[in-house]
């Protein structure tokens, strides 16, 4: 069963390889210190919200959100910015439990929904997102509103 948490300070050695993994995936050279670097920062400066997936209590998943605001809204927004599954744990309901956790996130947060993009050629995660309810404009964003 996967369970999903707001990551803390504390686990930023089970999360720091997922992040390099995401930056890998993504052409981006290995550098796991970089990566715990990073997200200590965010972490540490309040400037992101990281939600961590567990399964049989290994971390085998991420998101990380970034708040914005809409002025003409005049409302909190969440970016999902980052979303990442270990491959062994591809397939499994770990990306949709991570997508559910945000949308819930966001909600209690108060916010008037959650924004991401993707790429046009990224076919499975543009269905996942349809799926968990998501809706697709003609600039690649995808959103769920809250109201």
């Amino acid at each position: 069963m996967t369970t999903t948490r707001r990551a803390v300070l504390a686990d930023l050695p089970a999360l720091a390889p997922l992040f390099d993994a995401y930056r890998r995936f993504y052409s981006q050279p290995g550098d796991v210190a970089r990566a715990e670097g990073f997200l200590r920062e965010r972490l540490q400066r309040d400037e992101s919200v990281v939600l961590l997936a567990e399964r049989d209590g290994a971390a085998v998943g991420f998101t990380q959100l970034y708040p914005m605001f809409s002025s003409v809204r005049t409302a909190r927004l969440w970016i999902l910015n980052d979303l990442f599954v270990a491959e062994e744990a591809r397939r499994g309901g770990v990306a949709r439990a991570l997508l559910d956790a945000a949308a819930s996130f966001a909600k209690d947060d108060g916010a008037r929904g959650v924004m991401l993009e993707t790429s046009r050629d990224n076919a499975p995660a543009r269905a996942l997102y349809r799926a968990a309810g998501w809706n697709e404009d003609a600039s690649q964003w995808y959103s769920l509103a809250f109201g």
